[in-house]
């Protein structure tokens, strides 16, 4: 997976918008960003609002291509778009995994280890330790 990141053109309003999304992220998306951050699913890296082809994703692991996608009620209407965008990752050969808000917010442990099993199953090393470690 590598160089998907480093290796495309941004433009920079393009940047600028995924700086005021990473200052301005909905609650769902902070409360997760506090256990992907800093290596925390562990050891797995992850950066937020990362723009991949024009689209910018919520949450992105470049290490086993996996994009984590929070979704609020805004994507009931967007279905079309969200479709496209996931075609067009998916076509990158990157795993999208859509998460709904009401999951972040009442569920948080089985969303964890949903993303951990996931990144796990990609990863092309064993795992080291457990959630959280």
């Amino acid at each position: 997976m590598k160089g998907i990141v480093r290796s495309q053109k941004v433009r920079r309003a393009k940047l600028q918008r995924a700086k005021e999304l990473r200052q301005g992220m909905t609650p769902e998306e902070e409360i997760l960003w506090k256990y992907l951050r800093t290596n925390k699913l562990d050891g797995f890296h992850f950066r937020r609002q990362q723009i991949i082809d024009g689209f910018i994703v919520d949450f992105y692991c470049n290490k086993v291509g996996l994009v984590v996608e929070v979704d609020g009620q805004i994507h009931e209407q967007q279905v079309e778009y969200d479709e496209e965008r996931d075609r067009v990752l998916t076509a990158r050969r990157l795993h999208v995994m859509r998460i709904k808000n009401d999951e972040v917010r009442n569920d948080l442990a089985n969303v964890l280890t949903r993303i951990h099993d996931k990144c796990c199953a990609l990863s092309p090393l064993p795992s080291r330790e457990g959630v959280g470690g």
